[in-house]
């Protein structure tokens, strides 16, 4: 009887194969395999890994876990919810807690020296013999040892480099336990360089489009979706499936150093900008499309930074102990949420919402009207679990920001822990409270112990089956994200067409024409442009004083021409001689005096707690708050932050003498100031020795000089108000959009929100009927 049903089973499975035939091909492209289901899903396989295929009803599957049957997680005909939890219910608690980790930053190659260096076979990448793909020998540490999936990318050096780096990777955690693929992820890496000659040809390097304010600039939803298609196009080419992007912190404090990288202070415009940003990375469309608007042409993104980053005190940043608290003075705490509820979690999109959730640093201090905490908002229970979680109903992965449950080592110092707040707290107690409240992930951490370590303590606090059902609910979220764009089914890229790719014609031109799009003519007196192109034109050079960048490396001094000469040239002849030129153009950057904290002072003896300064003449804080509304740190003596009385430099101080001095070197003719702009700045200084002003966020030299000879029309608007002076910028509450008197020009021109100058006059359309209505 046993032996008839043993004939009977194979027949069976013989009638079945004969019955539906084999759908599926195999062809082998470099170190993988490439299997093309017809009528199905395409699968990519490496050779090294040990994985085999499975087949049912003519349809070829990946046996991800070497069992040799089709469990519900490998079958790629099911919903990504049955097999997200399917999945979850097989991993260990080891394994969910590599999920749950995301590395620290990843250059291709690793670098030699500082924080982001790495070896192979114990050697610095030049002295290896290594390949530019290879895996460094701690990429392969935390892949295997801590069972890690999450990586941040940082800087790669060709696309092909990144793509045969995605392969190897890969390849290596195919082979492991059941298979998960990696989900690398980015910083927004489509930023300009200035010098760079537009090359709609160039092929390889990836598109440029002007910063996350540019972008808002142009008051253009529109551009902005495309401009996220394009991104998560060159994204995925480059193996990356995660931005962590868009930040729509509202910056309603206009000293805060993160302003650039927000879409203004506007809550209308910032929560139109995140939608249009996160539909265009998300949506997959056509035979792109796999289910739900998600697809091979979908990133996931992370927005951040919840409930809103841009109210520290004083303008100060949470990425150190100083900036560790943002205030509401103006009780204004949800108008912060506008971008996230009404945008990010409100997608015209099939996606729906953020597949992913950033908190911030900061304290929201005095904000937590149910537990009365003051920690850093990861931290924070009524934060997380009660508003995102419970009230608002936000199911997707939550993410710390990066090192915020590590030691901190000093108040002024970015690569340190930021555990505000809970820095009594040993390391892992830390983690168990961010699990707590509803945190799937820890940002910059590449080590899984901690995380088992919290698991444990609640194992002792609520029994195994409370902390594996916690586990497995995270495990689903990150799970999801990995799915739904398809890289269980195939994460491998072919190295030529990824190179082929990124930075085509196509996206390269529509990355110039939206730099073009988001400058800011903010005065054109006499309408001196635009200039005739082949005139003379003198152009001072700018000194950058020595310094150090915000991860605390030495910048040396140097003296130099602020723009490309070569570019300049095909427009105009340069001369240094004032006397002999047309026009002085001069290339002006944002006043910088800092952070907010001087660590001179307190070595001193004082607080160390200075101003942001918005203009380039040294400024003295009179009468500013004292007390602060905020201040504690296990690391100082005193709670008062106040810098009453004291006074902020400003380091490129000598970009005002630039305007000054070509003003009166060109003896009446006309001067004309480009500024490079990361903060609202006070333009009184120096808009009275000017006869144009442009202002940009981030754009190739060559743009401007298109718009400076009218190849190009002006058309952007300020994204945020210029104050008129520093006293309006003091007068202001952090918390609260377009609350400063903006600067009214000599030609009486007021440089507020949605403010911007064509070729005829002020700018009014059906942008600013939309948006300078909206105010607070």
């Amino acid at each position: 009887m046993k032996r008839q049903r043993i004939c009977i089973g194979l027949l069976s499975l013989f009638s079945a194969s004969v019955a539906f035939g084999q759908n599926w091909t195999e062809a082998q492209l470099g170190s993988w395999t490439k299997v093309t289901n017809k009528g199905g899903k395409t699968l990519g396989y490496s050779t090294s890994s040990g994985v085999k295929l499975i087949t049912e009803k003519g349809f070829a599957f990946k046996d991800l876990n070497k069992n040799g049957k089709l469990d519900k997680y490998e079958d790629w005909r099911l919903s990504v919810d049955v097999r997200a939890k399917d999945l979850a219910s097989k991993l260990t608690v080891e394994q969910i807690a590599g999920l749950m980790l995301y590395s620290k930053h990843q250059p291709i190659p690793a670098a030699a020296g500082g924080p982001f260096a790495g070896t192979y076979n114990g050697k610095i990448f030049a002295q290896s013999g290594a390949k530019v793909a290879d895996l460094s020998d701690q990429q392969k540490e935390f892949l295997t040892k801590d069972n890690l999936r999450h990586v941040l990318i940082t800087s790669v050096q060709s696309p092909e480099a990144a793509a045969e780096w995605n392969n190897n990777a890969q390849a290596l955690v195919e082979g492991l336990g059941l298979g998960i693929p990696i989900n690398s992820s980015s910083d927004p890496r489509h930023g300009t360089r200035a010098d760079a000659e537009f090359n709609a040809g160039a092929g390889g390097a990836i598109s440029m489009w002007p910063g996350s304010l540019g972008l808002a600039a142009t008051f253009n939803p529109e551009l902005v979706h495309r401009f996220g298609q394009i991104a998560a196009t060159e994204y995925r080419a480059l193996g990356i499936a995660t931005a962590l992007s868009p930040q729509v912190d509202l910056a309603t404090d206009p000293r805060w150093n993160r302003v650039s990288g927000t879409f203004g202070e506007d809550p209308k415009l910032a929560t139109d900008m995140a939608r249009a940003y996160i539909d265009g990375f998300q949506t997959s469309t056509g035979a792109n499309e796999i289910t739900g608007g998600w697809g091979y042409h979908s990133v996931n993104a992370m927005v951040k930074h919840w409930p809103g980053g841009g109210s520290g005190e004083g303008g100060r940043d949470a990425h150190y102990g100083y900036g560790k608290y943002a205030v509401y003075p103006g009780k204004n705490f949800e108008t912060h949420f506008q971008p996230f509820l009404n945008g990010a979690f409100k997608l015209k999109g099939k996606t729906g919402m953020a597949s992913a959730v950033m908190p911030y640093y900061t304290i929201s201090f005095d904000q937590d009207k149910k537990y009365g905490e003051n920690v850093g908002n990861s931290y924070n229970k009524y934060i997380i679990h009660d508003l995102l979680r419970t009230k608002y109903k936000y199911d997707g992965v939550v993410c710390t920001d990066w090192l915020i449950t590590a030691d901190e080592t000093a108040v002024d110092v970015f690569l340190t822990g930021k555990s505000w707040g809970v820095e009594k707290l040993s390391v892992a107690e830390r983690h168990y409270k961010i699990l707590m409240n509803g945190v799937d992930q820890f940002g910059g951490n590449n080590e899984s112990k901690p995380v088992i370590d919290a698991y444990q303590m609640g194992v002792k606090e609520h029994g195994v089956a409370f902390m594996r059902n916690r586990f497995e609910q995270s495990a689903v979220r990150l799970l999801k994200n990995i799915f739904r764009v398809g890289l269980f089914e195939n994460p491998y890229l072919e190295p030529q067409v990824s190179q082929n790719s990124v930075g085509t014609a196509e996206f390269m031109k529509a990355g110039y024409q939206a730099q073009l799009e988001s400058v800011v003519m903010l005065k054109n007196n006499e309408k001196t442009l635009p200039l005739t192109k082949g005139k003379t034109v003198y152009i001072p050079k700018r000194f950058t004083p020595a310094g150090r960048n915000f991860l605390g490396m030495q910048i040396p001094e140097k003296l130099d021409y602020p723009v490309n000469l070569a570019v300049v040239k095909k427009y105009f002849t340069v001369t240094d001689n004032p006397a002999e030129a047309d026009y002085a153009l001069v290339f002006i950057q944002s006043p910088n005096s800092g952070g907010g904290y001087d660590s001179d002072d307190a070595k001193a003896g004082g607080t160390g707690y200075v101003p942001v300064s918005l203009q380039y003449a040294d400024y003295k804080a009179q009468g500013s708050r004292d007390p602060s509304i905020a201040g504690g740190d296990p690391l100082e003596k005193f709670t008062n932050r106040t810098y009453n009385g004291k006074t902020a430099k400003t380091i490129n101080s000598s970009d005002l003498a630039m305007v000054t001095e070509s003003f009166a070197r060109m003896k009446g003719k006309p001067v004309i100031v480009s500024l490079l702009v990361s903060n609202p700045t006070v333009v009184r200084e120096f808009e009275g020795q000017s006869n144009a002003i442009l202002a940009h966020f981030g754009v190739q030299d060559q743009a401007l000089m298109d718009i400076l000879t009218g190849a190009h029309e002006p058309s952007a608007l300020l994204p945020m108000q210029f104050p008129a002076d520093m006293k309006t910028v003091e007068a202001q509450a952090e918390d609260i959009p377009r609350d400063m008197t903006p600067y009214k020009d000599a030609l009486g021109n007021v440089y507020d929100f949605g403010f911007g100058l064509n070729w005829k006059g002020v700018i009014k359309d059906a942008r600013t009927t939309t948006y300078k209505k909206s105010g607070q």
